[in-house]
C-alpha cells in the first residue's frame, strides 16, 4: 500500500467503493486523512464498513470542511453529465480528483525523482504496460505495475529512488489527475472510444494529451504518430519543449522508431542507430504489437535500459494472458488463446496475424457480428462455432468458409485440434478469438480463456508454452547514464532522461 499523507488531518469524500475505491479509502486512512465514503451499491457499502471505513451518504454530509472528492474512474465526471457527487463537490469548492492524482502528489512528497512511466492510448495499453514491466524486470530493476491494468495504483509499494512505477492510465483516470507528470509518458493511438463519457473524439483526445503535456522536465514523451490526433500531439509537445520520441508502424521516420518489415528501426538524424528483429517473437505478432514493442523500447531507453538488454527481454516476453497468448504446440499445430477478443474489431488483429487458421468463434454476439471480418475469411481453413452466436455466424460464413457448429468450447477444441493435425499444413493455428462476449457460457473472457488453455493442455502430446523471465546482468548501472550502449552511441532521446532509472535527475 502507498499511504497517502498529503491529506493528513483533512477530510476527504470518496465516491465509488469498487476495488480501486476501497484501496484508495484505505490508503487515505493510512496516511491520516478523515475519509467519508459512499457507493450506490449496498454490498460495496457493507464491505467498506466491514473494513473500518466511515460510510455515509454524501448528499447528507457537511461539505464545508471537505478538501477533495476522490472519484472512482468509472463515475461520470463531465458526460453525459457530471455525477451528483461531482456537483456537490464543485458547489462546495472542493477539488475532484482520482487515485492516480493521489499517487502523483505522494510521489512528489516522498520520492520526487523516482521513475514513473505512464501509458495511455485507445488500443494496446495493457500489452505495452506489461511489456515495459517485463523488460525492466529482466534488466534487474525494482518494478511496480498497476493502474488500469488491474492492480489499484495505491495498492502498490510506495515510490522510492530507483523503484520504477509502470502505470496504465485510462482516459477516465487521466481526467481525474490534473498534476499527472510521469518521467516517461507513452501515448499510443487515438480512435473513437468512450464517447458516451467524453462527448466528442476531440475532447477524448484532449484528455489523453494531458499525459503527454504533463511529462516532467528532462523526461521523455513517446508518441505513436500513425493517427492524426496523436501526430498533432507529438508536434505540440515538441513545440512546448518536451523531448519527444515518435513511433510508427506505417512509415519510416528520420528520428524515432519505426517498423521495417518485421524489424524495429531506431533512427536519429536520418541515420539508423539500432535494429531490433521482432520476427519469431510469437507474443509480439502483428503490426499492433509492433507499435507496442516500439513504445516499450522507447520507454525503457527513457529510464536507461540498454538496447541489447531490451532485445533479449522482448524475445522472452510471454505475452498477456488471453491476448494472442500462445498456450501450446502439438507438432506443427500452434494453439492461441485470444479470448480477450470480445468483438470483431479485436478479433481482426488475430486473424490478420496468422494464416491457415482453425478458428473457434462465438459466444454472446455483439452488434454487427463477424461480417466486418469478411476480408480475412481467406485465412480461415475452418471455423468451429460455439454459444448463442453459432447459427448467426454460420449464416455469415455461408459457403465461403468451411465451418461446423460445435456448440461448446470443449467440443470445438477437440475438433479443431483433430482437423489442424490432419491438415498437413506447414503451420496450422488453432485460434480462440471469439469476436463475442463470453456471458452465455462463461462469467467473463478470462474464465473462457483459462478453460481453453486447460483444454489444450489436456490434449495428448501437447507441449505447453513457457518462457523465461530470468534477469539479465547489465554492463553497468550508472546513476545518470545508460547501462550498456551500442555502436554509434545511444540515439538521442532513446537515452534521454535515463537518469530517472537510478532515482537521479
Amino acid at each position: 500500500m502507498i499511504p497517502v499523507t498529503v491529506f493528513k488531518d483533512r477530510t476527504v469524500a470518496l465516491f465509488g467503493l469498487g476495488g480501486s475505491g476501497l484501496a484508495t479509502a484505505e490508503a487515505l486512512k493510512a496516511g491520516g486523512a478523515h475519509v467519508v465514503a459512499y457507493d450506490d451499491a449496498e454490498p460495496s457499502r457493507r464491505k467498506a464498513g466491514e473494513a473500518g471505513i466511515l460510510v455515509q451518504d454524501l448528499r447528507s454530509i457537511d461539505w464545508t470542511d471537505v478538501a477533495a472528492l476522490v472519484l472512482s474512474p468509472g463515475v461520470p465526471l463531465t458526460h453525459p453529465e457530471p455525477h451528483w457527487s461531482v456537483k456537490l463537490a464543485r458547489d462546495a469548492g472542493a477539488e475532484v480528483i482520482g487515485d492516480i492524482e493521489l499517487f502523483c502528489r505522494e510521489r512528489h512528497a516522498i520520492a520526487r525523482r523516482s521513475p514513473f512511466i505512464a501509458i495511455t492510448g485507445t488500443n494496446g495499453k495493457s500489452t505495452t504496460t506489461a511489456l515495459i514491466t517485463h523488460i525492466l524486470r529482466v534488466a534487474g530493476r525494482d518494478v511496480q505495475m498497476g493502474g488500469n491494468i488491474g492492480t489499484a495504483i495505491l495498492s502498490l509499494a510506495p515510490p522510492k529512488p530507483g523503484r520504477v512505477h509502470v502505470v496504465e492510465c485510462s482516459s477516465y483516470q487521466i481526467d481525474l489527475a490534473p498534476s499527472l507528470d510521469p518521467s516517461v509518458g507513452v501515448m499510443l493511438n487515438v480512435t473513437p472510444d468512450h464517447l458516451d463519457r467524453h462527448g466528442t473524439i476531440e475532447h477524448y483526445a484532449a484528455v489523453k494529451e494531458r499525459l503527454v503535456t504533463g511529462v516532467e522536465g528532462g523526461g521523455t514523451a513517446v508518441v505513436g504518430v500513425d493517427d492524426d490526433f496523436s501526430a498533432a500531439m507529438a508536434d505540440r509537445a515538441e513545440q512546448a519543449g518536451k523531448h519527444v520520441v515518435r513511433i510508427s508502424v506505417k512509415r519510416p521516420l528520420p528520428d524515432g522508431i519505426w517498423l521495417d518489415g518485421e524489424t524495429l528501426v531506431v533512427s536519429e538524424g536520418g541515420a539508423e542507430r539500432f535494429r531490433l528483429p521482432l520476427g519469431g517473437i510469437g507474443s509480439l505478432r502483428g503490426t499492433h504489437n509492433a507499435q507496442n514493442a516500439a513504445a516499450a523500447f522507447a520507454a525503457c531507453r527513457g529510464v536507461g535500459v540498454a538496447p541489447e538488454v531490451i532485445t533479449v527481454a522482448m524475445k522472452r516476453f510471454p505475452g498477456l494472458a488471453h491476448r494472442m497468448e500462445e498456450v501450446g504446440n502439438k507438432g506443427p499445430v500452434l494453439f492461441v488463446n485470444d479470448s480477450k477478443a470480445t468483438n470483431a474489431d479485436a478479433a481482426e488483429r488475430a486473424l490478420a496475424s496468422f494464416e491457415d487458421i482453425f478458428w473457434i468463434a462465438g459466444g454472446k454476439p455483439k452488434a454487427g457480428g463477424i461480417a466486418p471480418l469478411a476480408p480475412f475469411f481467406g485465412r480461415v481453413a475452418k471455423a468451429y462455432l460455439i454459444g448463442e452466436a453459432a447459427e448467426e455466424f454460420a449464416a455469415t460464413l455461408g459457403g465461403t468458409v468451411a465451418h461446423e457448429i460445435a456448440g461448446t468450447l470443449d467440443k470445438a477444441v477437440e475438433a479443431a485440434a483433430r482437423d489442424a493435425e490432419a491438415s498437413g499444413l506447414k503451420e496450422p493455428v488453432v485460434l480462440l478469438s471469439p469476436a463475442c462476449a463470453s456471458f452465455d457460457q462463461f462469467p467473463n473472457f478470462e474464465v473462457r480463456g483459462d478453460a481453453f488453455r486447460e483444454l489444450v493442455r489436456q490434449l495428448p502430446g501437447v507441449e505447453a508454452r513457457t518462457r523465461s523471465t530470468t534477469p539479465v546482468a547489465q554492463k553497468e548501472q550508472p546513476k545518470g547514464g545508460h547501462p550498456g550502449g551500442h555502436p554509434g552511441g545511444a540515439p538521442h532521446g532513446m537515452g534521454h532522461g535515463g537518469g530517472h532509472g537510478g532515482g537521479h535527475g
